[in-house]
This record gives C-alpha cells, structure tokens and sequence, in this order.
C-alpha cells in the first residue's frame, strides 16, 4: 500500500492544535480538543471536516455515459448534469471492488471515492475499456465538508448567496472568497451536509482560504472544526458503512444493506445476475446490523460474536454513542440472528443486542 496522502492543510491543522492520524489512505484530523465536543458540533449544529481522503476522477469522451452505465451497479444514464448518483463496481461473483459517487456534467462524468480505492478504482475501470471512446484523467483538488443542521446556513453566510434547492448528490459551480468551487449536497452523518472541493491548479493558498472562511463563519452558529473521531461517532450512529471497514471484496451489497447503490431495472452489469438472484431468494445469509454493547471500551474490528456457544459473526466499527450514552457498534450476524432485539456475545465477554439502523436520526421537523 503507498503511503498515505498528507493533507494539504496538515500544518494549518498542527497549528492549531489538531493530532493527526491516517484514514483511508490520507493524514488529516483525528482530533483538535475534545471529540465530544466536535461530535456535538456536528450533531447539533455543523464539524467541518478535512475530507483530504476523498478523491476524483473524470471520465471523458463521448461514450462515458453508456461505459460507466453498462459496468456500475446504478443507473447512471438518466442522470441530468448536476445529478449524481452512488454506485459500485461488482465482480462477477457479485463481490464489492469499490463503492464510488458518479456525477454528471454536461462535457464529462466525475467519479469520487476514497484516496486508497482511486488508483484501485481506475484501473478496475481501465480494464473494461475495450472499444468504447471514454478516457480515465485524475484529477487534482482539495475537499471539505460541512455537516450538521446548520450546515446550509453555513456554506450560505460563507457565500454570501442563498443556496438553491438540490437532492441529495445534487451539484453545481459556485463561489466563495473568489474562489471557483464545486459545491455537492452530500450527508455524510446522517446530518444535512456539503461537500466543497476547490481545484488545485493554483497551490494550495485556495484550500486555506475555503477553510478559514468556513471556521470563521462558523463561530457564530456554533460550529467546529471536527477530527475523524467525531465523523466516527456520527456515521456509526447513522448506520453508514464504510469501505474497507464495513464491506469489501467478500461482500455483496444486500449483505451491506447498500440498496441504495443498486438499480433493479437497468439491465445486464458485472455481477448483476448474483445481485438479482440474493433479491428474488428474498435474503442474504450474512447482514451488516447495529449492536448496543454492554462495555465501556468499544470492541476491537474482528471480533467474533457468539449465540449459545456458536460463533455467528463479528464487529467491523465500534464506538461510544453520545446520542444513546452507550457503546454501539456495526456488525456482520447471521441471518437467523439478526432481528432487532437477539441477544450475542462478544468473545472477550460482554453482552450486545441487535440493534435497528441506524441508532440515530434526526426527528422530522414539523
């Protein structure tokens, strides 16, 4: 694996005061204080987050639509430019290669995952290529996000514009501080959130200046500059997988719950007859669930889970939920035990239920 990628702000960040740490192929925040404190930002009004471990790439030519539609899971044909889309690239046994957003614009397709899935991404991608006009070009720019119910009032006050509506996924050409931005509405908590990513053809002077904007304004509507330890917290809660952690090559996407990221109705795609035939059997034999644990140290990823003696699964994320004051964690569980409220073991001792996903969500607001 090649090292991981130091955040561009990396020093702005040990300035002021922030630890940093690997996550997914880059160095960015793990903490800048207290990560309860960040977490709460982040539930209660909006974390602004170093998304340094995201990456782009744009797939140009005139057959990028029909390419990327004939190998991904989704539909990515019907989409209008400034809509996006989640996907995967299956196996032909069906198994998870990388899961990836797919936006389209009007000249070409923008294709993001994680940093340490990019260079994976692109070649899996490559090796599909045969006679279709379509070519792969990596792209070099810079990715923050701000998440939390405040988030849009945020990135609006920072604009100094009122923002138009847009789904989730949904994108457009912004700008704030005379910088030309990539605005995408795009949750990554569970929480209403916006991703920004400035290109980097100019240094790296227009991330700091997006980030100082951002901090800034923020602390008037209680906003924090947030580490990965509180983004743990909040995606856990919200029952967001992950790859890498939550699924991978040994995984198919109704063992993920990742439904989200397939279409029933496009037709023929690698590993779309595996897909078809988990759904129409109505089940999986293996489930990605929540689990409320008895312990106060948050289990270890891999650990086994036991009912009655007999191992039916393990832990792939864990960690103390401010939202229910408890341990929580994700688990992979055998389907005969995966209804909410079966009772497992952890094979270091304690207890944990099943627990419905996600753990926490935000009440509708009247």
């Amino acid at each position: 694996m090649s090292d991981p990628v130091l955040s561009l702000l990396a020093e702005s960040h040990r300035s002021q005061g922030a630890a940093l740490g690997e996550y997914h192929g880059a160095l960015v925040p793990v903490r800048y204080g207290n990560p309860r404190a960040e977490y709460a930002a982040g539930r209660n009004a909006a974390g602004i987050f170093d998304f340094s471990f995201r990456a782009r790439f744009a797939a140009r030519g005139p057959d990028r639509v029909s390419f990327l539609h004939h190998v991904l899971s989704n539909d990515v044909k019907s989409l209008a430019p400034g809509q996006g889309v989640y996907a995967l690239l299956l196996d032909v046994k069906g198994h998870i290669l990388f899961d990836a957003h797919v936006y389209a614009e009007p000249d070409q397709m923008l294709v993001e995952t994680d940093v340490d899935l990019v260079e994976k991404a692109m070649n899996a991608l490559q090796r599909y290529i045969i006679m279709d006009d379509v070519r792969l070009e990596p792209l070099k720019s810079f990715c923050l996000t701000v998440q939390g119910p405040r988030s849009r009032a945020l990135v609006e006050q920072s604009f100094e514009n009122t923002l138009p509506p847009l789904t989730e996924l949904g994108h457009l050409r912004v700008g704030c501080s005379g910088l030309p931005l990539h605005l995408v509405r795009a949750r990554s908590t569970g929480e209403e959130g916006y991703e920004l990513w400035v290109a980097l053809e100019g240094g790296a002077e227009g991330a700091k200046t997006l980030w100082e904007t951002l901090v800034a304004n923020g602390l008037g509507l209680g906003a924090l500059p947030c580490g990965t330890e509180a983004l743990e917290m909040l995606r856990i809660e919200a029952g967001i997988p992950r790859y890498g952690v939550d699924f991978g090559e040994d995984t198919l996407p109704l063992e993920a719950g990742l439904l989200s990221a397939l279409s029933f109705t496009k037709g023929c795609y690698p590993g779309q007859e595996i897909v078809e035939r988990a759904r129409s059997r109505g089940h999986v034999n293996w489930k990605l669930v929540g689990l409320a644990v008895d312990a106060v140290v948050p289990p270890a990823g891999g650990e086994s889970l036991l009912s009655e003696g007999r191992d039916v699964g393990e832990v792939t994320s864990a960690c103390f939920s401010p939202s229910l004051n408890r341990t929580i964690a994700l688990a992979y569980v055998r389907r005969e035990v995966s209804q909410p409220g079966a009772r497992l073991t952890l094979a270091s001792g304690p207890a944990a239920v099943v627990h419905e996903l996600p753990f926490y969500q935000r009440p509708a607001e009247d």
